[in-house]
């Protein structure tokens, strides 16, 4: 265990300082929702009907559940990008845990994950979003969000280890934006039809989005939904840990086998 910690942390500060080295890619991933926030919020935002309630309100929570799971998009490119430039053949001739190196990559975008929220945050206080659901709920609420995301990164690493090419990883992660899309991280479900809304509320992000609304007091648990996101702190949990305790060893074995 204390190798792995030793190697894992060794593993945080390379991808740190390969993020430090790239400034202009952390401040678009960083803008970016914010970007969104402003679009779907100003533009969307009036033709969204929300009886009795903010539609910028309802969406900062959706928008932070969806850039959590941009860590499968982020976790696939850079594990891709290792793999197919030699970068896990050296690792792999080093005397080092085998799962130092994954679970350092996702570390890493954890540590960078957190930081990326405050901008996303800072700006919904301004357009007039607020936490009214109390600071222990809020600490839950910002909790569900990290767990949501380490787990949706080792998905990400594990299908870009798995990959043929950079270029086919690129193209699955942009696949995975429409993802929040399909889920009611930026329209309530209930509009939908009856089929679109059941796979809706089976995706993970409704489940953690609906938490999420609920622990920072934005909008209550709506009615008639799948059990997910009627039960939704249990519904995300029960998802980040199902997708954790299927991608982690798949994304540990496949890294420890060679290429070729």
């Amino acid at each position: 265990m204390n190798a792995l910690a030793y190697d894992g942390a060794a593993v945080v500060g390379r991808h740190l300082r390969r993020i430090a080295h790239a400034p202009a890619i952390t401040v678009m991933t960083q803008t970016m929702p914010v970007v969104f926030l402003l679009f779907f919020g100003y533009v969307f935002g009036s033709a969204v009907a929300m009886p009795g309630a903010d539609y910028r309100a309802f969406l900062v929570p959706g928008l932070l559940v969806a850039t959590a799971a941009n860590g499968v998009m982020s976790g696939m490119f850079t594990a891709a990008q290792d793999s197919h430039r030699g970068v896990m053949d050296r690792f792999r001739t080093l005397p080092m845990s085998r799962a130092a190196v994954p679970l350092g990559q996702a570390a890493a975008d954890l540590l960078t994950a957190a930081a990326g929220m405050v901008p996303l945050i800072l700006v919904g206080l301004a357009m007039g979003w607020r936490i009214d659901g109390g600071p222990l709920r809020a600490a839950g609420a910002f909790g569900l969000l990290l767990l949501f995301r380490f787990a949706a990164t080792w998905v990400g690493i594990w299908l870009g280890l798995a990959s043929r090419s950079e270029e086919a990883a690129g193209q699955l992660g942009s696949a995975t934006f429409m993802l929040p899309l399909l889920s009611n991280a930026y329209i309530p479900t209930e509009g939908m039809p009856g089929w679109l809304r059941t796979v809706a509320e089976w995706n993970p992000i409704s489940a953690v989005t609906t938490a999420v609304r609920d622990l920072f007091g934005n909008a209550p648990v709506p009615e008639g939904a799948a059990w997910p996101v009627a039960h939704p702190v249990a519904g995300a949990i029960a998802w980040s840990l199902v997708l954790l305790a299927v991608s982690a060893p798949l994304a540990v074995r496949r890294y420890a086998r060679p290429e070729g």
